[in-house]
């Protein structure tokens, strides 16, 4: 979306967030839209909506999510609000969410040079 695309070039945390999660939810809203209806999100994939919901209502726009095609959450914040997210999902979840994991940015792409296989 041209809107995505403007706020992570202005790196403007508080729009990418809610047009991720707008973009999740209006996706979801699709598939329970079919016919017949298709639900991937389960109760405990709305708690965690819930939760950073108000997440973001006790200090701002701090994390957003998105899910995959099933019920997985995607959390993203700022590595100023990790280890505050985390408690966060791990005191709320604690008895249904078995492992955090926590993925940073990379480096950034390489560029790989093909030199055909006439010259291997």
């Amino acid at each position: 979306a041209v809107v995505s695309t403007q706020s992570t070039g202005e790196r403007d945390f508080a729009l990418f967030a809610e047009v991720v999660m707008r973009d999740s939810s209006e996706m979801h809203a699709c598939c329970l839209d079919s016919y017949p209806p298709i639900a991937y999100l389960s109760q405990t994939s709305h708690q965690l909506m819930g939760m950073v919901h108000r997440f973001n209502s006790a200090g701002g726009m701090r994390a957003g999510y998105t899910f995959d095609a099933g019920p997985n959450a995607f959390l993203f914040t700022t590595a100023a609000h990790t280890a505050d997210l985390r408690s966060w999902v791990e005191r709320e979840f604690a008895d249904r969410v078995s492992e955090v994991i926590e993925c940073r940015v990379g480096s950034g792409p390489l560029v790989q040079i093909d030199i055909g296989e006439d010259k291997l």
